[in-house]
């Protein structure tokens, strides 16, 4: 069959915007149809879609940790139902060893898209949901030690068949959950947004026929490709190397060193992971679904975040990695807090390319997701509540500019945390304090951003903290003479007067009264604190962002003593 004309450049450019609007409008359909406020208050999911191949052509924003997990998801469909999907079929997986999988509590529902007899496209989604079963509420826990204690795995099977929900996993899912009516609330949310991707995708092969179509994906995708390969040829070309020092798994093991060589060709980026430590008893473990996800966001922020991510635009990267290492554990590890090693991932090509990319890397930033799960029952209702959210932290200071203070840490992308008025009408907590935190940490000629507290007093009769906050023993790094940032951390107000500290907890005993305190650290700093302008500092301490001493200490280093005026003595501004 002859091949059809090439559409014109202006057909090509609306059907490929178009296929961009699809994902964007997934997006908003699972934000509004959600009943998990992790999902719609935080974002943390992603919506794509892929042509027949699983070539991703298209995600809407969220959670940049699942760039490049959905495309995956679709080829694992692809290899176990080939030639056995149907339309109306709906596919959920979240097995973390499977394509496309991360932890359990992260579920991809796949929706082959049919258009005329035969599968055109994939329509996907990743959410979290709150709760999956497993030994802990919320499903995520950090004294895990195989992931069959980490709630419910669907190994790539069916759903919906034929248009029809098979009532049997539903009711396997309802009576394995302690929030059914939540957790099925999110997949029908989940499958509210795969619908209107179909219908969207197949207005657009009505439209404009399906070989048009085709050749527009052909050119969204190479279109990709080649801003990403010219933004490629502007980086800096050798080999670079970072090295870090994970805290520990949550069951008693670590510190655990990580290491990375980047290799920047003309035609390649290459991540070397050779070295890494191999996988741990604790749930800190990364799949390798993972790490691609990693390399991914990384090579996107130094190439041109502000191209539309597809398929095309990842061509030139490679991952190297062996297996079993703690980027790339195997069944039955687990991995319930997998994103605390996966930020490593990232972290460490940013910390090899930031001296050499100024204008485009700033120093470390505060890394970790800071997880963390209030569990118990509502003083209201007497209903059991799970309030799982991530924090938010600082970032590190760049070559030009102090870092950004209380924005949520790299893998979680275009995400929020829980307002404070959904967290106290929906759990039971009160947030007594949610400020900036002023510490000491990441002074240089360019400061790192503040971290953030919160604290949150527990109102039930009893309730159970469980969180993991990384960097608690290795603060951000720095660059160029700047100091390092501040670590993370809770720490645990008794009414008695007792205090404890600590970066991981499982299920931590609280009672009426006590106050959870959760602290972010400060990013790491850039250039050194005596180059830094006294004007900056005079502001900083103005605003609250630093402390008298601070101020002092930098106005010592630099030898100027206009910051003491304002300082006084020793007085709060």
């Amino acid at each position: 069959m002859p091949r059809p004309p090439r559409p014109d450049p202006f057909t090509l450019e609306i059907i490929k915007d178009a296929l961009v609007a699809i994902g964007d409008e997934m997006f908003v359909a699972l934000q509004r149809t959600s009943k998990s406020p992790i999902i719609y208050e935080v974002l943390d999911y992603a919506c794509g879609l892929t042509d027949a191949r699983g070539q991703m052509l298209a995600q809407g924003q969220g959670v940049t940790g699942f760039l490049g997990t959905l495309g995956q998801a679709v080829a694992e469909v692809q290899n176990k139902f080939a030639g056995r999907l149907h339309p109306g079929d709906i596919v959920v997986t979240n097995d973390p060893y499977g394509g496309g999988g991360t932890h359990p509590s992260d579920v991809s529902l796949i929706l082959p898209v049919f258009f005329r007899g035969h599968i055109a496209a994939f329509m996907v989604n990743k959410a979290h949901w709150t709760e999956v079963g497993g030994k802990d509420p919320g499903s995520w826990t950090t004294d895990a030690t195989e992931v069959y204690q980490e709630g419910l795995v669907f190994p790539c099977i069916k759903l919906f068949d034929r248009g029809r929900p098979l009532p049997s996993v539903l009711d396997m899912l309802a009576a394995n959950v302690r929030l059914p009516d939540m957790t099925l609330g999110d997949l029908w949310a989940g499958v509210a947004a795969l619908r209107v991707g179909e219908r969207r995708f197949v207005e657009l092969c009505e439209k404009f026929s399906l070989p048009v179509v085709h050749q527009a994906i052909e050119h969204l995708l190479d279109h990709g490709e080649r801003l990403t390969r010219r933004e490629l040829r502007q980086l800096p070309k050798g080999v670079f190397a970072a090295e870090d020092t994970i805290d520990d798994d949550g069951v008693g093991n670590g510190p655990f060193p990580v290491r990375v060589v980047v290799t920047i060709t003309d035609d390649e980026f290459v991540c070397d992971f050779t070295g890494t430590h191999p996988q741990v008893p604790g749930p800190i473990n990364a799949t390798r679904t993972g790490l691609f996800s990693s390399i991914r966001m990384i090579f996107k922020a130094v190439t041109g975040p502000h191209i539309p991510v597809n398929e095309g635009c990842f061509r030139p990267v490679r991952v190297i990695c062996p297996p079993r290492t703690i980027f790339t554990a195997e069944r039955p590890a687990p991995v319930s807090t997998y994103w605390e090693t996966k930020a490593y991932a990232v972290d460490l090509v940013w910390k090899a390319l930031a001296p050499v990319l100024p204008d485009r890397l700033t120093a470390g930033h505060f890394l970790s997701v800071c997880g963390t799960v209030i569990s118990g029952r509502h003083p209201d209702t007497g209903d059991l509540f799970i309030l799982v959210e991530p924090q938010a932290g600082g970032w590190g200071a760049g070559a030009h500019k102090d870092g950004e203070s209380g924005l949520v840490c790299c893998g979680d992308g275009e995400t929020y945390v829980i307002p404070v008025e959904v967290t106290e009408t929906r759990h039971g907590v009160l947030v007594d304090q949610f400020a900036f935190n002023v510490d000491d940490g990441g002074a240089g000629q360019f400061r790192g951003g503040r971290g953030l507290i919160r604290d949150y007093r527990i109102t039930a009769d009893e309730a159970q903290l469980t969180a993991t906050f990384g960097r608690f023993k290795f603060p951000p790094w720095s660059v160029g003479g700047g100091r390092p940032g501040s670590p993370n951390f809770i720490r645990v107000l008794h009414r008695d007067g007792r205090e404890v500290v600590f970066g991981k907890c499982a299920r931590y005993r609280l009672t009426r009264g006590d106050v959870a305190r959760l602290v972010t650290g400060s990013g790491g700093g850039w250039g050194d604190p005596a180059h830094r302008d006294p004007a900056r500092t005079e502001h900083d301490l103005r605003e609250g962002m630093v402390t008298p001493a601070h101020a002092r200490d930098v106005s010592a280093m630099s030898g100027v003593a206009a910051v003491e005026q304002s300082v006084g003595h020793g007085e709060e501004p």
